[in-house]
């Protein structure tokens, strides 16, 4: 499996806290068959601020690490960058850091809204030739009670990527409801970890596909698979056109 937002880079952000920690939570991607898992440490997000070539750099050192130690996963650069006013002329200026090189660009909105720019700069972002996936949209207050900013998002051409413990119910019973209505209505086209240790926020990736098949198919588990690795080797991640959702079914979550 193919893991595409993680934070395991130690001391860089809110995840790993130490080199330990980082070994830890590889180990637990490996038991999970996980063989490619991309670091997306925060940036810009008003708390971190990782640059390109220091993730880069940590990434290989890391992959050293990993190697020496006889672990069998390979770690791909990435950021989480939080949605900002000068994004565009960021990346053009190369300080921002797609997905393991690729044109996709894992982005983050604030937690309880979606900015009234969003629209604007995930179109900007496609125009340079960046395509946005928006990050856990189903942990997004405004998009909780109005759905339908994401479905126009994402009809507008912007990818989103669900957190594999939102699937699995570790963030509670109306965010796992919530989160099987986005896989219905073809709201969202990645499952990732969005890792930060192995305790409170584990890798619940193989959790997260064993319950997408009880509750879908098969067939919906390799959807995502194959999205996964399509997406970190640059090729055209495949979307089924959205359908609307109704908002009243989601009010009272929070």
């Amino acid at each position: 499996m193919i893991d595409i937002h993680s934070h395991i880079l130690p001391n860089l952000d809110d995840g790993a806290s130490s080199l330990e920690d980082a070994l830890s939570m590889a180990k637990q991607a490996e038991e999970q068959g996980i063989y490619l898992m991309v670091a997306t440490p925060h940036h810009q997000n008003g708390r971190y601020t990782n640059q390109k070539t220091d993730i880069e750099q940590e990434v290989k050192r890391f992959n050293t690490f990993l190697n020496e130690q006889g672990v069998n996963l390979n770690v791909a650069p990435g950021q989480e960058v939080r949605l900002y006013g000068d994004i565009i002329q960021d990346y053009e200026q190369q300080h921002i850091l797609t997905l393991n090189q690729s044109s996709y660009l894992l982005v983050e909105l604030p937690s309880d809204h979606v900015p009234a720019y969003t629209s604007r700069i995930l179109y900007d972002l496609q125009l340079a030739g960046v395509q946005p996936i928006i990050a856990h949209p189903e942990r997004n207050r405004e998009i909780i009670q109005h759905p339908d900013k994401l479905y126009e998002l994402v009809k507008q051409g912007a990818l989103a990527q669900l957190t594999a413990s939102s699937i699995t119910g570790r963030f509670g019973k109306a965010i796992k409801k919530f989160s099987e209505q986005l896989i219905e209505h073809q709201l969202v086209h990645i499952i990732a970890s969005d890792t930060h240790n192995t305790t409170t926020r584990p890798n619940d990736l193989r959790a997260a596909f064993g319950t997408i098949e009880k509750t879908f198919d098969i067939n919906t588990v390799y959807y995502y698979q194959e999205n996964a690795e399509t997406l970190v080797y640059g090729e055209t991640v495949f979307a089924e056109p959205p359908t609307q959702m109704k908002k009243k079914k989601f009010l009272g979550i929070f």
